[in-house]
C-alpha cells in the first residue's frame, strides 16, 4: 500500500502536534502539512495537495463545513474527515452534505483514528459509533415524522361524512345499518366506501379497518 499522505486543519497547535505524531507512527500515513485557518491551507494546497484532509469545525473566519465545500470544488479528489469536539446533529449532518467522507470525535482513540484514516483512503466512508447512532436516531426520528405526516394527510381527504362511514364500517356496522344510522341510502353508503378506498389507497377492507385503527378513528 502506498503511503497516504494527510494534511491537518486546526487553530490549537498542540492538538495537530498530537494527532501528527499519532498519524506519522501509522503504517502507511504520513502527515504533509498543517494550517490554523481556511486561509493559510489554501495558501498551502497550492504546494500540497493531500489524500487526506482533517478538519476541525471550530476555526478562525470560515468553519470546517464551510471549507469543506471550497474543498469539494477546488479539490473533489481530497477526501476529508471532520475531527470535531462537537457532535451535534447539525453540524455532522451539515458535514456530510458539504461532502465530508467522515466524522470523528476528539476524544476519539488512536485505533479508530486509524480505522477511519483507513476506510476513506479506499474510498469509503466512516462515522465513529456515537456519530452513527446519532444519524439512525435522526433518520428513525424522520421516518416517523414522515408516516405522522402521511396519515394526517390521508385523514384530511376524507369529508366528515366518509370520515363517519369509515368509523361505522370499522366498528363492525353492515352496510344496511350503516345506512339506517345516517339516515342515507344503502348505494349511499357503498359509494362512499368506495370514494374512501380510492381516496386512501387501499384495496381491501381489512386495510381500512387497520387504517381506521391507526389514524384512531376507532379505539380498539
Amino acid at each position: 500500500m502506498k503511503t497516504i499522505t494527510v494534511f491537518l486543519v486546526d487553530d490549537h497547535h498542540i492538538v495537530r502536534a498530537g494527532i501528527k505524531e499519532l498519524i506519522n507512527n501509522m503504517e502507511n500515513f504520513q502527515v504533509i502539512g498543517e494550517a490554523e485557518n481556511g486561509e493559510e491551507l489554501f495558501i498551502k494546497l497550492k504546494l500540497h495537495q493531500p489524500d487526506i484532509l482533517i478538519l476541525d469545525i471550530s476555526l478562525p473566519g470560515e468553519s470546517g463545513i464551510e471549507i469543506t465545500k471550497d474543498i469539494m470544488l477546488s479539490y473533489p479528489e481530497t477526501k476529508i474527515m471532520i475531527l470535531s469536539m462537537y457532535t451535534n446533529e447539525d453540524f455532522i449532518f451539515n458535514s456530510i452534505k458539504a461532502g465530508a467522507k467522515g466524522y470523528l470525535p476528539k476524544n476519539t482513540s488512536k485505533r479508530e483514528l486509524n480505522n477511519a484514516l483507513l476506510a476513506i483512503a479506499k474510498g469509503g466512508e466512516y462515522f465513529s459509533e456515537p456519530i452513527s447512532n446519532i444519524i439512525l436516531k435522526s433518520y428513525i426520528k424522520k421516518v416517523r415524522e414522515d408516516e405522522t405526516l402521511l396519515k394526517e394527510e390521508k385523514t384530511e381527504t376524507l369529508s366528515c361524512r366518509e370520515t363517519e362511514v369509515l368509523k361505522l364500517f370499522a366498528e363492525g356496522n353492515s352496510n344496511k345499518e350503516i345506512s339506517n344510522k345516517l339516515y342515507i341510502s344503502i348505494r349511499t353508503v357503498e359509494s362512499h366506501k368506495n370514494h374512501i378506498m380510492q381516496k386512501l389507497h387501499i384495496k381491501s377492507t381489512v386495510d381500512l379497518i387497520k387504517f381506521a385503527i391507526k389514524n384512531k378513528i376507532i379505539s380498539i
